[in-house]
Formats: structure tokens, sequence, C-alpha cells
């Protein structure tokens, strides 16, 4: 097939040459055309015709290479990435965009047409994926090597033009985006702070207390300080032998910084944290999985592809993170070891004990595979394992999606420009010693850096590949890419097209030729890759879950009452207009009560959060005051059932209304006179519906008239 474009050009007497020098002229003058287009749509998107400035970050072809940037280590120049070799162009006898998004390339006066970017046949072949990696930091050399693994082209200096994803190291602010993919959510970063993640989980533990066990009972200080002594102080005093153990976080904190252990809520340390910054107290798991005697925990890598329709991922493989002194159950004495109870990679590197290992089942970092392969060789369930894994980590994230649809609408409104996005999250696990998994915390920014630090001397270090990090996340960013690529169907669509003209108009001879000089009938770039390392856990098990996402039909319903875009707390005009749509004001709850609640609720929570952008309401707040009123009209039934029973009565109510407005809005359109003009039977309908009365329920919701009652 790669012969098949010279053939035809020789076969109609074209210039272009068949020699592999041809060819590389060829495309040469491609890329240089390309980025003489880019040139000319830049001029026209600064609005003049003038020559604009040029920087070193916009024309490295045309201005001295700049300076390595010290915070970017190994990162190639935006003018070797633009190198990339192109498929040898055929000639076509139609003038055709091809692969330009902004224009075909203007002739430079040669006696015979260049390449359109068609093959022979007049197929185009599909441009590479570009990714702006200008802001990647500590992910850049593993995404390099990805991006090179696909073949796709990257910019490491940024692009005047906009690329097709993004890939920030941060946030998802960290510039301003308006096509495209990002790989960040906006308000992830604060969704999986400790205090964040302990109370969406603590909400998902009052509706669903057995389902959601894997997280160690937390209490957020200072608020619930008096909360925490007291409930521990009822313990003891009903088990006097009972010595619990506690594990205090800082809320902002990572990489173990400010984590310490404690026995007492009257312990001094703890008095000090009060004063300093928020925090979160969990108790300690004191009973874990050992392994050669140490502790150890999981990162495990979870892509959220999407948030509507949710789509999860998790990878198949992770890091084993391991103590550098063998573990002891906590006794006063031993508290402050932190290398014997803290798994955090950033704290025992600096151990005497660490181990670096080449071997991906030795040392203090190990894949987790091969952690699984060693336990079942003594016999362990290890699909019973991974299947607690991958539900913990679908409920977790079920417990996230509510707060982050609400980031979402506010700086992504719908029916604005704005980038699509996905984000590969790190879930901390620790496996107990009966192997139940436990959440020990999201991070929205795992590292991805595929080398550690070395001491050659005293405060002398130097960078060393890590043969474990890069086996593992070279393999999930690849992938998530793979999963992202915007073209892959285009891509996939032209494979499809070029095979039935050329199996039609080839004869044996020409194939034969064809796939002997190419090696293959048609360009795959996946075929030379490994399987896809990532695996879908959602909506795959949908079925399974579902009836668990009940503060996400709650979110839905908070989201529609904002009114402004953009907004992220409902006000008291948007609550009391949820409470009449959805018919839930009586003579024992009368709007005078319902702004009672909104303001108690409102101004309690404010004061609990650091967040004061906006007046109102939070969805927090809003799911406190749905669950008040579920108790409050679904007396006999368990709180999982009255919430659900609430929120079908309000979707039944506001399907109504929507039913009602859509038929008024047709009315209006086809210039149909008001009903209460015409038949006493529409004069009856237009009464009705003034006095709000509510008609049968249609069959499509019949599911929600138990909540009529």
């Amino acid at each position: 097939m790669a012969l098949a474009p010279a053939l035809s050009a020789m076969q109609r007497g074209g210039c272009e040459s068949e020699s592999a020098a041809g060819w590389a002229a060829a495309a040469a003058a491609e890329e240089e055309e390309e980025e003489e287009e880019q040139e000319e749509q830049g001029r026209v998107d600064a609005g003049g015709s003038g020559e604009p400035e040029r920087t070193a970050r916009e024309e490295p072809a045309r201005a001295p290479a700049p300076a390595p940037n010290p915070a970017q280590p190994g990162a190639a120049e935006e003018g070797d990435a633009r190198v990339l070799r192109r498929s040898p162009p055929g000639p076509s006898a139609e003038p055709a965009q091809g692969p330009w998004p902004h224009g075909k390339p203007r002739s430079r006066g040669r006696s015979c047409k260049r390449s359109s970017g068609r093959a022979a046949d007049g197929y185009h072949f599909v441009r590479p994926v570009t990714v702006d990696s200008s802001k990647a930091r500590t992910s850049l050399d593993a995404l390099k090597i990805s991006i090179r693994q696909l073949k796709w082209k990257e910019f490491p200096f940024g692009r005047r033009l906009p690329c097709d994803i993004y890939w920030h190291g941060v946030s998802f602010h960290d510039s301003d985006i308006f096509s495209g993919q990002v790989n960040k959510f906006p308000g992830m970063t604060e969704m999986v702070r400790k205090i964040t993640l302990s109370r969406a989980v603590r909400i998902m533990q009052n509706l669903f207390p057995e389902e959601y066990n894997f997280y160690p009972r937390s209490w957020i200080l200072p608020d619930e300080f008096q909360l925490f002594a007291a409930q521990v102080q009822m313990v003891k005093d009903d088990d006097p032998s009972w010595k619990p153990t506690f594990i205090v976080k800082p809320d902002s904190g990572c990489q173990g910084d400010g984590i310490y252990l404690i026995k007492d809520p009257n312990d001094i340390r703890l008095s000090g944290t009060l004063q300093r910054r928020p925090a979160v107290v969990q108790e300690y798991i004191c009973k874990p999985l050992l392994i050669d005697k140490l502790k150890f925990d999981i990162r495990l890598y979870v892509l959220l592809k999407s948030l509507e329709p949710l789509e999860i991922y998790v990878a198949k493989d992770g890091l084993s993170r391991f103590c550098t002194e063998p573990y002891q159950e906590p006794t006063p004495r031993n508290l402050r070891h932190i290398f014997m109870h803290l798994t955090n990679y950033s704290l025992n590197i600096h151990s005497g004990h660490f181990v670096h290992s080449d071997s991906t089942s030795t040392g203090s970092k190990r894949t987790f595979s091969s952690v699984l392969y060693r336990l079942s060789s003594k016999g362990v369930d290890i699909k019973k394992v991974w299947s607690d894994i991958i539900s913990l980590v679908i409920k977790t994230v079920i417990a996230l999606t509510p707060e982050l649809k609400v980031f979402y609408q506010s700086d992504i409104p719908a029916g604005r420009p704005g980038p699509t996005c996905f984000q590969i999250l790190g879930f901390d696990i620790l496996l107990m010693k009966n192997l139940k998994p436990i959440l020990l915390e999201v991070n929205a920014n795992p590292s991805m850096r595929i080398e550690h630090e070395r001491e050659l001397s005293p405060g002398v270090f130097e960078n060393v590949p890590s043969l474990v990090d890069e086996e593992v996340k070279v393999a999930v960013i690849r992938d998530t890419l793979r999963l992202m690529d915007p073209l892959k169907k285009k891509r996939e669509s032209q494979s499809q097209q070029l095979e039935k003209p050329l199996a039609r108009k080839e004869d044996p001879s020409d194939s034969d030729l064809a796939s002997s000089s190419d090696g293959s009938s048609k360009p795959n770039p996946d075929a030379q890759l490994p399987s896809i390392c990532l695996k879908q856990v959602f909506p795959k098990y949908a079925k399974q879950f579902n009836y668990l996402r009940l503060v996400d039909r709650m979110a839905n319903l908070f989201i529609r009452f904002l009114g402004i875009k953009g907004t992220m707390k409902l006000g008291p005009t948007g609550f009391r207009t949820f409470i009449r749509n959805c018919k839930l004001s009586s003579s024992s709850l009368s709007m005078a009560a319902v702004d009672i609640l909104y303001i108690d609720i409102t101004r309690r929570w404010n004061s609990m959060t650091m967040d004061q952008r906006d007046s109102g309401m939070c969805l927090q707040a809003f799911i406190e005051a749905f669950f008040f009123l579920a108790q409050r009209k679904f007396k006999m039934l368990p709180l999982h059932e009255q919430v659900a029973s609430l929120i079908d009565l309000c979707e039944y109510h506001l399907s109504l209304l929507d039913e009602k407005r859509l038929v008024c809005g047709r009315s209006g359109r086809l210039g149909v006179r008001p009903p209460y003009s015409g038949t006493a039977q529409e004069a009856t309908a237009a009464a009705l519906l003034a006095e709000g009365s509510v008609p049968p329920c249609p069959d499509g919701l019949s599911h929600s008239r138990h909540a009529l009652s």
C-alpha cells in the first residue's frame, strides 16, 4: 500500500520523485509551509496585517534557541518537537484542505502541484494529535516518553494555536483554555483535601454505613474537637481496656508533612494543631498486612474520563511503598517512629534503610502486581482483593462527583466555550491483616516522576532513573492519552475506507508487492503498542452501584435552582423556588419556616467553610436541608429510603413542570390561543394550571407514585 501513491504519481506523469530523498523534501516543504500558515493565522488573530512580535517561544525556527528551562529537566526545544516526519504525500487532481485546519498550503511557484494531503486514491492523511506540555512539571519526562511512543506532536513551550490536549501539572486554572481537552477537573484539588473528602464520605456513610465502612472514622478539627473528645471518653467508659491510637493529618498537607500519631485527645501536640491550621483526626489502623515484617500501602492510579456520563478506569498495576523499619503496634514509646508507621515515599526515602532496587519485586518501592503474585503464592484469593479495591474506588468517586459537578458548571457553564476534562487520581490504599482495603487518601496530583534522588555525598544528590516508576507511570500516562485521543475515530474510519477500494482495485500482484514493501496492508500506530493498561470499571459495573448515586441526584436538583450561571451557592430565592416547584410546603411547613431553615443551615455551614467567595447555601448545606425535609415527610423509613423517596417526588413534580413549559412554548410558537378563551374543558384545565394542581402521574414516572402518598 505504501507504493500505491508513488505508482499513481508515475502513471499521471507527476514531477514528484519516488525516491526517499524526494519524499523527505516534500515532507520538509509541508512543514515549512505549515509554519508559514501558522504565522499568517497568528497575524490574523493579532488583529492586523503588521508583523507580529516574535519570541523564542513562538518562533523557534527564526530566533536563537532558548536556554533550557531548569524547572523542566530534559525538556526539548520546540523546534525539535516540531520536526515530525509525515507520510509521503501523493498528488491529487482536486484541491483539498487535507490535514491543514487553517486553510490549504500556498503554492510556492513550482511547475507541478504539491501534495494536497491526500493519498493517491483521494483519502486524507490524519494529522498527529497535538499536546501542550508547557505546564506538565513533574510529569514531564513520563509524558514525553508517552508522546514519542504514540508518535504525536508535542509543544513543550506552548503554542499560539489551539492544541488537542493540554497537560497541566497542578490545577485546571493553570491557564485559560477554550477548546480541546485538559487533564484536570475544576475543583478536584479542593475536593480531595482531607476535610472535604471526609465530609463527602461521611454523607455517604450516613446513607449507606455498611457500604462505606472502608474509610476510617474521622473528626474535623477544630470544629469537632469537643465531639471527638466526648466520643472517645464515652467508649473508654464502656470498655476500659480499649486503648485507641489516632492519626492527625493537616488538611492542606502533602507528602507526609505534619502527620503524627496520638493516644489521647488531650495530647499537647493536638492543642498546637488546633491553633495553627485545620486538620482531620482518624482512627489509626493498628493491624495492617505485613510483608517482610514491614507495613506498606498501595498507590493505585485511577482515570476519571468523564463526569457526565460517569466513566472510571483503574490501572491494572500500581506501586507498593514500604516502610523502612519493622512494624510494631503503636505504643507510647514508638508513636514518633515515622519510618515504622508512615508509608509515605517522601518520608522513607530519607531513612538509612531505604532500598533502591532495579527489580520490581524487591526494595522499598515495588510494583503492586509483584505483591499480588507473592500473596497468590500463599493461597490468597487475588480476584477477591481486586474486586474489593475496585468497589472502594467506584464508591469513593461516587462520593466525590456531586460537588465536582457544581465546580464544573461554575467554571464551564453550559452553552459557553470550554474544554472537556479528564484526570488521573492517585488512590492510597492500605490492606488490613484480613485483606480488607482501607482508603487512606486521594491525591489530585499524584507524582509522575520516573527518577529518584540518590545522595552521592552529604548534601549532594543526583537524579537516577527508577525502573519501577517508569514501568507503571509511563503506561498510565500513555494509555490515558490513547483513551482520550480525539482523532482515534477519524483514523479508524480512514483505515476502513482505505481497505475497501484497495481490495477492489488492486490485483493480487500489486497487493503482494505493497504488502512486502510496507509490512502491512494499512498504517496502524497502535499495533506496536502494548494492550491498554487501564480497565473500565464504570459504567461497566454501573448496575451494582447506581443505587448509591442519591447525592448525585440531589446535586442535579441543586444545580437546577442555582439560577445564575457560574455561581456555586444557592440564594434564598432559589431555595424558595425549589420548595415551591417541588410542592414541599404544607400547613406544617410554611414558607416562613422554610426561610428560617435556610438561614440556620446556611449560617452554620458558612462559619465552618473557609470559602467565602459567594454568599448563600453550599451543596453540603443543601444536602443537610434535604435530609431534614426527607425525614420530616417520610418518618417511618430508613434514611436512604427517605431521601430516595423525596428525590423521586421532586423529580416527578419537576418533570410535570417541564412538560407544561414545553406545551406552553409550542403553543406560543404556533400562535395557538390561550386555552381559557375556548371550551369549558379548556377553561377547567387553565384553572387547574393556575392553582398548581397535579395531574395523574404519567406511566413513565410510575416509580414515583409511592412517594406521593
